[in-house]
């Protein structure tokens, strides 16, 4: 495994090295304070994981990080002194896949590590093998090779948006509650990040070219979740509110019909460090 720490201040940096050397003393462990050193090392490097610091001098963690994303897939974790839900969002937006918050223990890192890693490595279940096709959506999702055409064109999707979406479009006509998409997803311990969802749905639907204002594929469910349902704007309908911006106050809704155990037969496998040099697993 190969690891990329960007950071400024020498401790950390230290901290973060040994923390890691500890847990995986076989990985590859390459530090630098600069945001323009940590573009060109993700490019010779090819990190399987990076370590960014948002306050970084010159060219800040939220640039550097949008910069990163057009060189790498690779899984970046943001670390930041400032504990706030805009801060969070914003790091999310940017394409960071966690958030950890200055001072940590290193209980939590390798927690947030593991989790992310596991997520990267995971793959469709066996036996959901084949492919999706919805003709009057355009949508057309290759569950072997895991790839997404929408109106014949190619969709390139991150990760954990093609695990949303599949597990989204795997429970079509059904809601899926904010805690079963996390958990599913993301993993047991980030039930609570809702925030973390809104953003990935955000970005989902923009890739998609779902308008989130009146949404033909991805809809919310207000206070509850999300659902995968075709609903196709006719031209005497677009002018009309969307499921997003119906009253609240409205008692129908699409049926829950994901049970909160039903979140315990997804877990993604933990990561396994044994496979970590013989390659890493593309999107």
């Amino acid at each position: 495994m190969k690891i990329l720490v960007i950071e400024d201040d020498p401790i950390i940096s230290e901290t973060v090295t040994i923390c890691f050397n500890l847990r995986w003393p076989e990985a590859e462990i390459i530090t630098t304070d600069s945001g323009e050193q940590g573009l060109k090392l993700a490019t010779s490097f090819t990190p399987d994981i990076i370590i960014l610091d948002v306050g970084l001098p010159g060219m800040d963690g939220y640039e550097t990080l949008r910069r990163l994303r057009s060189i790498t897939d690779a899984p970046a974790i943001m670390l930041t002194a400032k504990d706030g839900e805009v801060a969070k969002v914003k790091g999310l937006e940017y394409g960071a896949d966690d958030y950890i918050t200055k001072p940590f223990s290193h209980i939590e890192l390798l927690a947030r590590v593991r989790a992310v890693l596991r997520r990267t490595v995971a793959s469709t279940p066996e036996q959901s093998r084949g492919s999706y096709l919805s003709e009057p959506a355009g949508l057309e999702i290759d569950l072997d090779s895991r790839t997404v055409h929408r109106h014949g064109r190619l969709v390139s999707l991150a990760p954990l948006e093609y695990s949303l979406l599949y597990h989204l479009t795997s429970n079509e006509g059904r809601v899926l509650t904010h805690s079963v998409l996390l958990a599913k997803v993301w993993g047991q311990e980030y039930v609570e990040e809702v925030d973390y969802l809104k953003v990935y749905i955000r970005r989902l639907r923009t890739k998609l070219g779902d308008n989130p204002q009146n949404p033909e594929l991805i809809h919310t469910e207000r206070g509850v979740g999300y659902i995968y349902q075709v609903r196709l704007r006719t031209p005497d309908t677009i002018g009309e509110p969307g499921p997003e911006q119906a009253d609240e106050s409205s008692t129908e809704s699409a049926p829950v019909a994901v049970a909160a155990e039903d979140a315990m037969s997804h877990y993604l496998p933990e990561y396994d460090v044994t496979k970590a040099n013989n390659g890493k697993a593309k999107n």
